[in-house]
């Protein structure tokens, strides 16, 4: 597995902490920080880089909103690179990337993530450190590959931890009624890598996770973790496809952004190998 460490600023003290985990504050009911975490970088066929990004919520019991700004900003070239505003408790993996341009070159070129939540202030560095260089698109082990995931049978295919607000799928709501969130998946269904045993029964070959990433008001699923109902396979080293519904109701009118994550084998952070989850989202209008 490449090697990765994290750095993190603590923008209170000036701190700099190197370490290969975030920094071990105690898990909090309220109150607490919030960190952005940096996964690892990977090239791209033109020359271009890009980032993949995630946090740490330490809040066991409090989601926080942060709104793009001097509380939520990415420099340079920001404050809004695609992050979110919405934090879920807990860490989460690599969640959105940023893709940088071919003259980004310098392993001393950098952007930093600068996280203001219940009075703390947090900030990473994102840089193209070979250490942090990553294949989020097959495990070098087995050659598993992520979900393939659609909002329509036919519709555009998503593969790996790509999603971009510039590349969102756009649906329109009103308040009070449910807007409709199919999901077709399909994976190859390796059994991540080598290093991990087979466990007598296995959980699905792709979960979904949906949450709110952005919007003025509160997002209420009619089921976050949708199961998905085989369309076929279905079992260890079988392909496998299925389809998901669940509904999303809004409390109040404006423009929401919606993040869903699709799981395989690998679970959660690709088991550590940063590899292989889909991300995705969908821009959503709700009018009064």
């Amino acid at each position: 597995m490449v090697a990765r460490y994290i750095a993190v600023v603590l923008g209170i003290t000036g701190t700099v902490i190197s370490a290969q985990q975030l920094p071990s504050e105690p898990q909090r009911g309220f109150g607490a920080s919030i960190t952005g975490a940096f996964e690892g970088w990977y090239p791209n066929p033109d020359g271009s880089r890009t980032f993949l990004v995630g946090y740490l919520n330490r809040n066991a019991d409090q989601p926080l909103d942060v709104p793009i700004g001097p509380n939520n900003r990415i420099e340079p070239g920001g404050p809004d690179l695609g992050q979110p505003t919405h934090f879920l408790p807990g860490r989460r993996h690599g969640v959105f990337s940023i893709t940088v341009p071919r003259d980004f070159t310098s392993p001393d070129q950098r952007l930093t993530w600068t996280i203001v939540a219940n009075g703390q202030t947090t900030v990473i560095p994102i840089r193209l450190h070979p250490d942090y260089l990553v294949s989020p698109f097959v495990d070098v082990a087995v050659k598993n590959t992520p979900p393939v995931v659609r909002f329509e049978e036919n519709g555009r295919s998503m593969q790996g931890p790509v999603a971009l607000l510039s590349g969102a799928a756009t649906r329109t709501t009103a308040i009070g009624s449910p807007l409709s969130l199919p999901v077709f998946a399909s994976d190859d269904a390796k059994y991540a890598s080598g290093t991990m045993a087979l466990p007598v029964k296995p959980p699905p070959p792709v979960r979904l996770a949906w949450s709110k990433y952005r919007g003025p008001g509160r997002v209420t699923f009619d089921n976050p973790q949708p199961p998905l109902d085989v369309l076929s396979g279905g079992g260890v080293n079988t392909p496998f496809s299925g389809k998901s519904m669940t509904t999303a109701r809004f409390s109040e009118p404006g423009e929401y952004v919606l993040h869903v994550t699709a799981l395989d084998y690998s679970g959660e952070g690709g088991g550590g190998e940063v590899c292989c989850w889909t991300t995705a989202m969908v821009k959503v209008v709700v009018t009064p």
